[in-house]
């Protein structure tokens, strides 16, 4: 299972903001930096998160981002859930593009199916508090990627 750019994107800026002082509000083009991800690009994950409740974004002058949650309510699983745009392993997982003849009598689907699931199982253990629990490599890693 391969996660989009976008999920991975919208992973990355939940995880910047989660280390940052949340009464700053941090500017699209920091984050955009700081990963080397095109600005317009980040700019449309960052409105997807605001508008599912993630981000409070500000706009004008001295607008910016912060978390619209603790770390602690932000289940990776979820956001992952609404950042990808399928978890179609298979083509027979899409009933309207399936083509395989043997779909009625497979059982490999029934197992990536049950790989799937386990894969958003784990993923829904763990929450943007745990991805930050350790926040000092992060930060080093994030400082060190602007210079």
């Amino acid at each position: 299972m391969k996660l989009t750019s976008y999920t991975d994107y919208s992973l990355r800026v939940l995880i910047f903001l989660a280390l940052q002082d949340q009464s700053k509000l941090i500017k699209i083009h920091e984050i955009a930096n700081t990963y080397s991800i095109s600005k317009n690009h980040l700019a449309k994950v960052v409105h997807q998160l605001g508008k599912a409740g993630y981000l409070l974004n500000t706009r004008g002058r001295n607008g910016g981002l912060k978390l619209a949650k603790a770390p602690l309510e932000i289940n990776i699983g979820t956001v992952v859930r609404e950042t990808e745009d399928d978890f179609y392993m298979v083509e027979c997982f899409d009933p309207a593009r399936n083509t395989c003849v043997i779909t009625p009598a497979c059982s490999l689907k029934h197992i990536l199916a049950d790989a799937t699931n386990a894969y958003l199982d784990v993923l829904d253990r763990y929450t943007l508090h745990d991805v930050v629990q350790n926040p000092a490599p992060l930060l080093e890693l994030l400082e060190q990627s602007r210079v």
